[in-house]
């Protein structure tokens, strides 16, 4: 039986081609996924450990600020702490840390240096430790104000050398420096561009110390950090200890180990959403290839009826049978494993590549493999072809003896299929409770669960009911066919009518992965409309002022703008992170906005409760309403609000907002309050937009013109009126469906394969009736062409399947969405037109090869087959 086993698998090696391509897909995926996110952990590990001081002394913040919504304030510590740190027993030396990140670099031409996104624009303070990650390779060090390095790989991708001159336009204001030198990475650059200065011009230039605003009064030195080294023979948690006790708590110190912890975290968090998200695609991947493995086993097995009746026969018995059909699938799956790691290291490799285009240079001769991924890789390939064929080795099983002495087939065609209809229309009606249970949610995260309950059964429902579907659907779609191809289009729609349950099979592969791509346009499309609605009703500003990556600005853009010729109004807006104690004891991490009073002349919110006034009252504060009743806040409840530098406020509800998005007025709650509120406890933060009103009688064209001359000095921050505003979210929203899209491609390449391989196998099952078609006269054009019509009913089938379930789906979403307050509905019926369009382009390209196969057959030797 062995021996027979690995003669059928290599006789039919051809056939299971595609199977095999289908599980290197997957495979490759999961691997490539696995090995990208390990080097770059690994790579990053590695910097952290070897650049991390002794011990660093840092500010004791209450809470880490989000960096989207940030006050724009840098943390900073007395300098003098350095000099405390230094009397410590231990301590080798002690270093002056300056960096900032909220700044933006420009050469002598006004363009941004650093990468709009991705990796940050550093600017921080030079000198020369056995940790530091860079080297002087050409020119000399920054010797006081107006001289700065640059890092070699952006000198080299912008182009800027020795002598050239940059602005930094940091929160303090805007200064020029030349650069002096060029500065080297020694270890992996992270795709940072770093801007070095000498420490006493990093401390003046890039602190905003509140004493020195006016230029002139003399304050305390600041600093963002201090690295201490110990001492030979003083280890880090000793040090550690000691340093922490001469600063008597105020301060956050951790060993270099804790430091390279810490980092490593924040990374992780980032590095995990996109090995998850990489991973569930390829999960969708996995789940189509199973559709393509159950049906290419079903069909094998059913071309060799006779060929497992005659086994039986000579004594081979049920188990021996299902057995050799289950060692085919483990040889096919550890084939396809094998081929997609070393193809998953190859696409690792790509991912290297292009994080490098986009500026995190890591090294693909440093690619970690761990032992993971092998046993991932191989129980993802193994187990998903050997469950896939486990159904198809139960029917050879069952193949008798007498099969050898008939042309008889195991397909099942004919046979009823009420166990299908039954278990469809149970999973149909708990989908649609699911989804029901979805929509009736009052939280968002319930919605969800309901959600997903609902996607997952409703597909689950259409796979089990899908040849059900087959005959009604495809006599509908392919009934013009006898009518335009005559006797041609009448074979191939009885073709495709022939054997419902491969049919079926072949289109749901097709339609899971088109019914997330019609879902999604769905949800794209109803945030686009929710959004436009959103910036319709509440914004009244005539411009908006805001940096292309939505966080803080220069204070030096405010005074612009306040100075530019028929400005009438100016709100300025700041972001203020928060952790606020509810009245029922929980606590929330969020984002407020904080606005000048004048808010509402800029700004038309709806109130439940309260005015604007109220909200904006100093010690005052307003949010959501529906947050309000979820937490039991009512009108003038106080709420425990803690800032950043540690300082809290007990502040009054002022207002109830009948707001529902989050929107430009925070994150979770929508809260807001006012500028003097804010200056209070969190001082000197930075504008994150600046809405700007005309004056009486200004033309707002001219105007910003005005804005925009104004602000030249400036490319990070732009002027947006309403309809600029509107397209910039629609842009966002779009690149993220287009990401969503190519990733789905792969579960579609798969689908497609899936119907190339039915299409091939058929053309093999029925050689013989090809040739007797042949024999009376069926010209080969008239072959190609049944095949083709064949393959583009299958896969229109299956995208019908696709959008209805997508806009089900869709649907389901956008429940989900409604509680955020994105309520608007919007199908984006130019996607929905494209899925039906492209399956026909899907089905004539996964015929043209079965099509010319076909075609070519030998009209006596087709006759003859067996």
């Amino acid at each position: 039986m062995l021996k027979a086993t690995l003669r059928s698998f290599f006789a039919h090696k051809g056939r299971l081609l595609l199977s095999a391509l289908a599980v290197l897909l997957s495979v490759a995926f999961v691997s490539g996924s696995l090995i990208f996110s390990d080097t770059v952990s690994r790579t990053f590990d590695r910097l952290f450990a070897s650049t991390a001081a002794d011990v660093a002394v840092s500010p004791k913040e209450a809470f880490e600020q989000n960096r989207g919504f940030g006050s724009g304030l840098v943390p900073t510590l007395p300098a003098s702490v350095a000099d405390e740190v230094a009397k410590v027993p231990g301590v080798q030396a002690v270093h002056l840390d300056v960096e900032v990140e909220n700044l933006t670099v420009t050469d002598a031409e006004n363009e941004p240096i650093g990468r709009s996104t991705g990796p940050p624009t550093i600017a921080t303070n030079w000198y020369v430790s056995d940790r530091s990650p860079v080297e002087l390779s050409d020119g000399r060090e920054p010797a006081g104000a107006g001289e700065a390095l640059l890092d070699k790989d952006t000198a080299d991708r912008k182009n800027i050398g020795i002598g050239d001159t940059l602005n930094v336009l940091a929160q303090p204001g805007r200064f020029e420096v030349e650069v002096v030198g060029i500065a080297k990475f020694t270890t992996t650059n992270p795709g940072a561009t770093v801007v070095y200065l000498d420490t006493a011009a990093a401390q003046r230039q890039l602190l905003d110390n509140p004493e020195l605003r006016d230029g002139e009064a003399a304050g305390p030195a600041l600093a963002t950090s201090v690295s201490v080294d110990a001492a030979p023979g003083v280890s880090d948690g000793a040090l550690k200890k000691r340093v922490k006790a001469a600063l008597d708590g105020n301060y956050a110190v951790q060993t270099a180990d804790e430091q390279a912890k810490s980092a490593a975290e924040e990374l992780g968090t980032f590095l995990d959403i996109i090995k998850y998200v990489m991973l569930g695609f390829a999960g969708i991947a996995v789940l189509v290839g199973i559709f393509l493995i159950v049906n290419t086993f079903s069909m094998l097995i059913a071309q060799r009826t006779r060929e497992l009746g005659l086994m039986r026969a000579l004594g081979a018995d049920r188990r021996q049978v299902r057995r050799s059909v289950l060692t085919e699938a483990l040889l096919l799956g550890l084939a396809g494993s094998t081929l997609g790691l070393l193809s998953g290291i190859g696409l690792a490799v790509g991912l290297i590549e292009t994080m490098g285009l986009l500026g995190m240079n890591l090294d693909a001769a440093e690619m970690v493999v761990s032992w993971v991924t092998p046993v991932f890789a191989y129980a993802v390939g193994v187990g998903v072809t050997f469950v896939a064929a486990y159904l198809p080795a139960r029917r050879a099983a069952r193949v008798s003896p007498m099969a050898a002495l008939a042309d008889l087939e195991i397909a099942e065609v004919g046979r009823p299929m009420r166990v299908r209809a039954a278990l469809g229309s149970v999973l149909g009606v708990a989908g649609a409770l699911s989804f029901s249970l979805c929509a009736t949610a009052d939280r968002t995260r319930d919605s969800a669960v309901w959600l997903v309950g609902g996607v997952v059964l409703t597909m689950l429902a259409v796979v089990a009911a899908g040849p059900l579907l087959v005959r009604p659907v495809i006599r509908v779609v392919g009934g013009w066919f006898p009518r335009i191809f005559g006797s041609v289009g009448a074979l191939s729609q009885r073709n495709a009518l022939r054997n419902p349950r491969r049919t079926g099979a072949t289109a749901v592969a097709l339609m899971v992965g088109l019914a997330l791509v019609g879902g999604m346009s769905v949800a794209a499309a109803s945030m686009t409309k929710s959004f436009d609605e959103e910036i319709d009703r509440t914004l009244g500003a005539d411009f908006l002022v805001q940096s292309d990556s939505f966080g803080p600005f220069p204070r030096e853009v405010t005074e612009r703008v306040e100075e530019a010729d028929g400005v009438g109004l100016v709100v300025r807006q700041r972001f203020a992170p928060l952790r606020v104690t509810l009245p029922d004891g929980e606590k929330t991490s969020t984002s407020a906005g904080a606005f000048d009073k004048e808010l509402d002349q800029v700004s038309r919110l709806e109130y439940a409760q309260g005015s604007t006034g109220g909200a904006l009252a100093p010690g005052h504060v307003g949010l959501q309403r529906q947050f309000a009743r979820d937490h039991g806040i009512r009108m003038g409840s106080t709420l425990r609000v803690e800032f950043p530098n540690g300082k809290e406020a007990e502040l009054t509800v002022g207002a109830l907002t009948k707001q529902e998005t989050s929107g430009g007025f925070g994150a979770a709650g929508g809260f807001f309050l006012g500028m003097e509120t804010l200056e209070k406890y969190l001082p000197g933060g930075q504008e994150a937009v600046v809405f700007v009103n005309a004056a009486s009688g200004t033309d707002v064209d001219k105007l910003r013109a005005s804005l925009e001359s104004g602000l030249e000095a400036f490319p990070q921050v732009k002027v947006r009126d309403q309809a600029d505003f509107k397209e910039l979210i629609r842009e966002q929203i779009i690149v993220l469906l287009y990401l969503v899209f190519a990733l789905l491609g792969l579960a579609i390449v798969i689908a497609v394969l899936g119907v190339v391989n039915t299409l091939a196998l058929s053309v093999v099952e029925r050689t013989r009736e090809i040739g007797m078609l042949r024999a009376i006269g069926l010209s080969r054009r008239q072959t190609r062409r049944m095949i083709r019509l064949e393959s583009v009913v299958i896969a229109v089938f299956g995208a019908l399947l696709g959008l209805v379930l997508g806009l089900a789906w869709g649907a389901g979403v956008h429940e989900v969405l409604a509680l955020e307050g994105m309520r608007a509905f919007a199908i984006d019926w130019t996607v929905q037109l494209a899925v039906v369009i492209g399956s026909v382009l899907v089905g004539l390209l996964a015929a043209l090869l079965p099509a010319l196969r076909a075609s070519r057959l030998n009209v006596l030797a087709a006759i003859a087959h067996e």
